[in-house]
């Protein structure tokens, strides 16, 4: 379907498709990207206190002279700011030099310590939230909409079932290598708008030389960062953050293009075999954060086959992992290099044993050293 102008909230409120994200941009350069956007037609800002430059955000609002009554702002709550709710949304405002926001997120479900050098165990982000709905129902003009980000499946059912604001949006990792097709539709039929960051998976990601992408860009005449872009805008119920600092690229990533049912679903399906995210949730020190422990347990067997491989092997871990009973089952496209090697890897506190059998490696959680890995024969 053609990708809209627009998403509606659940507030009725209209949020634009695409979105100027700010996240990792240059000190200095921050200001002339925001001023440079909103003079040529971008109508959302995203930014954040983690960020650091919800001030430049702010000098860039106010040299672009547009009316702030004719663009969307969002920001987010920081993980050290869970006990002072109130407090961060005026710093925010301040910084910003407006006095409301359109949108504020809780940027990630992680209470972090002052300074940020790891969880604080004592806050349950769950209080946040109430908080932020507190703040949000007692302040309607400082605050049209709230939400979250970084929020997995069931960290939404738990905020749902003690809750009588939904969330406005969730704004997640979303790009061909990071699909999270699952978490997209639950959102959706909650009323809940994703937002997608990273639409190219990085700068430097290989999605922008991916075949496929550079394909359709061909067929489009556009570029591939274009193609990765439009997949999310033409999304039901999903807008999309493009992020730079360059004019050219900033009027460019404006280019929606109207994807067919065909090229969204190849572009999807890169995840099946070149499946990565840019931003882990383990970073925070609260490890998953629930979403799926196959892709976290992924990227640890990942760092364990490096750690262990020969110069002279080529190695590509097998892309597909999947539940199966008590373990976790990686379907590899050919025997393993890896037959008969132990592997010194470590999930929580259980170590993890591997059993590989023909082309099916099964990784499985054990209480102790003596405990025996299921075989893997038969699956």
């Amino acid at each position: 379907m053609p990708a809209s102008k627009s998403v509606k909230l659940n507030t009725g409120a209209e949020m634009p498709t695409i979105g100027l994200g700010t996240w990792k941009s240059g000190t200095g350069e921050v200001a002339h990207a925001v001023e440079f956007a909103l003079k040529n037609g971008y109508k959302h800002i995203d930014t954040a206190t983690a960020y650091e430059n919800e001030a430049e955000v702010g000098q860039g609002i106010k040299a672009s002279g547009v009316p702030r009554d004719s663009f969307f702002l969002t920001t987010k709550l920081n993980n050290n700011d869970h006990l002072r709710v109130e407090e961060a949304l005026d710093f925010s405002l301040k910084a910003l030099g407006t006095d409301y926001l359109d949108l504020w997120l809780m940027h990630w479900p992680a209470p972090m310590v002052q300074d940020l050098s790891g969880p604080d165990r004592s806050i349950d982000w769950l209080d946040t939230w109430k908080k932020m709905v507190e703040v949000y129902k007692e302040n309607p003009g400082k605050l049209k909409a709230i939400g979250v980000s970084n929020f997995c499946i069931d960290w939404l059912k738990r905020l749902l079932e003690n809750s009588d604001v939904v969330p406005a949006v969730n704004q997640i990792e979303l790009h061909p290598s990071c699909t999270q097709e699952e978490l997209v539709e639950f959102c959706r039929q909650k009323g809940i708008v994703v937002t997608a960051y990273s639409p190219l998976g990085s700068n430097d990601s290989p999605l922008l030389s991916n075949e496929i992408a550079k394909k359709i860009a061909g067929k489009y005449n556009v570029h591939p960062a274009n193609v990765l872009i439009s997949l999310q805008a033409n999304k039901p119920g999903v807008n999309v953050l493009s992020k730079s600092v360059t004019n050219s690229r900033i009027i460019s990533n404006l280019n929606v293009i109207n994807l067919t049912d065909e090229e969204i679903k190849e572009l999807q399906d890169i995840d099946k075999t070149n499946h990565f995210r840019v931003c882990h949730p383990n970073w925070t020190g609260w490890g998953s954060l629930g979403f799926s422990d196959c892709e976290m347990l992924r990227a640890i067997i990942q760092k364990a086959i490096e750690s262990v491989i020969h110069a002279h092997i080529l190695i590509s871990l097998p892309s597909e992992i999947k539940i199966e009973g008590d373990g976790y089952v990686l379907h590899a496209s050919r025997k393993p290099w890896l037959y008969g090697q132990k592997l010194n890897l470590a999930w929580g506190n259980q170590p993890i044993r591997a059993c590989p059998d023909k082309w099916t490696f099964v990784f499985e959680l054990v209480d102790d050293d003596k405990a025996t890995p299921r075989h893997a024969e038969g699956l």
